[in-house]
């Protein structure tokens, strides 16, 4: 026989929102400090979700800027896979134009 299906009836808690613009490779060390600071806030790195969206003319800017998005991102990508999250951050990459980058931080309570 079947378990019935659990119900959870709390609401998840409102996503953490930041924007962040400037030059590529110091709007990840801002993500990066920001993540960490978020994981502190939640208590709990299993809980979290990451979404990182890009503003695709707001990088075009910054790599006509002279930015480069190599080896930053990458490097990016190492120190965050050792803070034991669930999964990478998962990347959207906008057409519209805004701030560079924005990192959505989802969590259960």
């Amino acid at each position: 026989m079947n378990a019935p299906a659990r119900v959870f009836d709390e609401a998840l808690p409102a996503p953490l929102v930041w924007t962040f613009d400037g030059p590529f490779e110091r709007c990840l060390d801002d993500i990066e400090d920001t993540l960490r600071r978020a994981i502190v806030m939640v208590g709990d790195v299993s809980r979290v979700a990451l979404l990182i969206e890009l503003s695709l003319p707001a990088l075009k800017r910054r790599v006509e800027a002279g930015d480069a998005l190599q080896p930053a991102w990458g490097h990016f990508l190492e120190r965050t896979a050792r803070y034991g999250l669930p999964a990478s951050p998962r990347v959207r990459h906008l057409r519209v134009a805004g701030p560079l980058a924005t990192l959505v931080v989802a969590y259960r309570n």
